[in-house]
């Protein structure tokens, strides 16, 4: 059986319903349950299987907007029943506009100080075309490609995420959602897919 449709139905067998919990954890489990199908597969092979949206739109039937969509709807479900969040909210928008000003300034070393040193920045293919936008990993790769960056970004709250994003004579043209663990960034998505600008959600933090 294909990984996404165990993944979609995982209490259909009850063998491999007891090898996923034991993996996942069984508190993990159990939210994983109340989600939709959909919802379940988007999270979990992006989140625990690093799959690109891109590859997981045509398994559920969506597009890459849509995909990301479910993931985030599912996450936020999950980071919702946490008992001890790792970061609350407060938390995460201080270390966001942290990144912000750092990259606004060209501060490296302030850059360094919120960056986890492997830090992922994943573009999708429509943001790697804006200039040297390409995928990076590492604290210090991806420091160098944000200093002096983000003049025009604004502080976000993106499909219930922190990040950022950048408009354009009003229109908005990129999203960048930060994953933030233990107080540092760890994933950055940067997102210029008309087809995602059209869909998601976003709300400007006011300063």
């Amino acid at each position: 059986m294909p990984v996404h449709a165990a993944i979609a139905d995982p209490a259909h067998d009850p063998e491999r319903d007891a090898a996923f919990a034991e993996s996942v954890g069984v508190a993990l489990l159990v939210v994983l349950q109340t989600l939709a199908p959909a919802e379940r597969v988007a999270f979990v092979l992006h989140d625990m299987f690093d799959l690109p949206f891109d590859e997981i739109a045509p398994i559920i039937g969506r597009t890459s907007a849509a995909a990301r969509q479910l993931a985030s709807r599912a996450r936020r479900r999950v980071q919702g029943t946490d008992e001890a969040p790792d970061v609350d909210f407060g938390r995460k928008r201080t270390i966001a506009e942290a990144f912000l000003t750092a990259s606004r300034n060209g501060d490296l070393e302030a850059l360094l100080a919120v960056l986890a040193p492997d830090v992922v920045f994943r573009p999708d293919a429509t943001a790697a075309r804006f200039g040297p936008f390409g995928g990076r990993r590492g604290a210090s790769e991806v420091a160098e490609l944000f200093k002096g960056r983000a003049q025009a970004a604004e502080a976000a709250l993106v499909d219930g995420e922190v990040g950022f994003i950048v408009r354009i004579k009003g229109e908005l043209r990129v999203v960048v959602t930060l994953t933030i663990v233990d107080g540092k960034v760890t994933v950055i998505e940067a997102f210029a897919d008309p087809d995602y600008l059209e869909h998601v959600d976003y709300s400007v933090l006011s300063s």
